[in-house]
């Protein structure tokens, strides 16, 4: 482990929207040495901080590329996309199954502390959500294997779930998220494209606010069951309507799940709050 206090972090996936705020906040403090391993499947090298050392591989051979003894690992770097997974399962099982235990066996080797980033996928539909798609079957299945790990092996890890986070390194596009694909459409003097039914409600928080519960998490959380997301709901037709213009409804999608499950008392004990609103975001994109 590090010496005089210094701490070595790995955050793989920290050349994606996410990851690369999360290296903004890590290598912030002077006593941290802030690793990232990415693939650059969705990662781009725009997002690289300075002062954070890249490196470019697959997690599954994470051995390969660290040979540094962490502190913890930030879990980031994982196929996130549902209804684009029915296209690419075995992509899926590659970068999360396979990944996945690649960075498991590194932490119960090295015995270093593992935050992941589970989907709050699982918890949609009042549990329905765990097997509606390749994507979130997965990381379903993940968060069970990283429990198992704690038991059998004594690794200490954490586990937190996302509700679609927005803010500035968003993308749009195939492996976009809806916020920033509706914001482009807006800025471009395009229809807003809503998957159909568009009743279908999200907690939607700002990466800032992701971030702080993440750094919460790494230094006092323990366990499973620590949601990160804003508690206010909205349906995706509310948010489009809050840009304004022409609304353009597509067909409905497979996977698409009707309503989040939200609980993040666990991370409200450790101190976190929502600091951010997704209304006033939209507001200053649309003024």
């Amino acid at each position: 482990m590090t010496k005089n206090n210094k701490k070595i972090i790995i955050v793989t996936g920290g050349a994606g929207f996410i990851g690369s705020h999360l290296c903004e906040a890590l290598v912030k403090d002077p006593e941290n040495t802030v690793i990232s391993l990415d693939n650059y499947f969705t990662g781009s090298k725009d997002n690289h901080i300075k002062g954070v050392e890249y490196r470019e591989g697959h997690t599954k051979d994470i051995e390969k590329y660290i040979k540094e003894n962490p502190d913890i690992i930030y879990h980031l770097g994982e196929y996130s996309r549902v209804e684009k997974s029915f296209e690419e399962p075995d992509t899926v099982w590659d970068l999360n199954t396979a990944g996945t235990f690649g960075v498991l066996e590194f932490c119960r080797k090295r015995g270093c502390k593992l935050v992941y980033a589970g989907s709050s996928t699982k918890f949609g539909d009042k549990g329905l959500g765990i097997s509606q798609s390749p994507y979130s079957w997965a990381k379903a299945a993940n968060t069970e294997l990283i429990k198992n790990y704690g038991k059998w092996f004594a690794m200490p890890y954490a586990i937190t779930y996302f509700y679609n986070v927005y803010g500035p390194r968003e993308r749009s596009g195939a492996y976009g998220t809806v916020i920033e694909i509706f914001r482009q459409q807006y800025l471009d003097g395009k229809s807003i494209t809503v998957v159909s039914p568009g009743t279908q409600k999200r907690n939607f928080t700002h990466v800032k606010d992701i971030i702080n519960g993440l750094l919460l998490v790494g230094e006092k959380g323990d366990g499973d069951e620590f949601g990160l997301g804003d508690k206010r709901s909205y349906s995706i037709l509310e948010i489009a309507k809050m840009f304004g213009g022409e609304i353009n409804m597509l067909p409905e999608r497979e996977g698409n799940r009707r309503e989040s499950g939200i609980d993040t008392s666990k991370v409200e004990a450790l101190g976190w709050s929502i600091e951010h609103s997704v209304v006033d975001y939209i507001k200053n994109i649309s003024s």
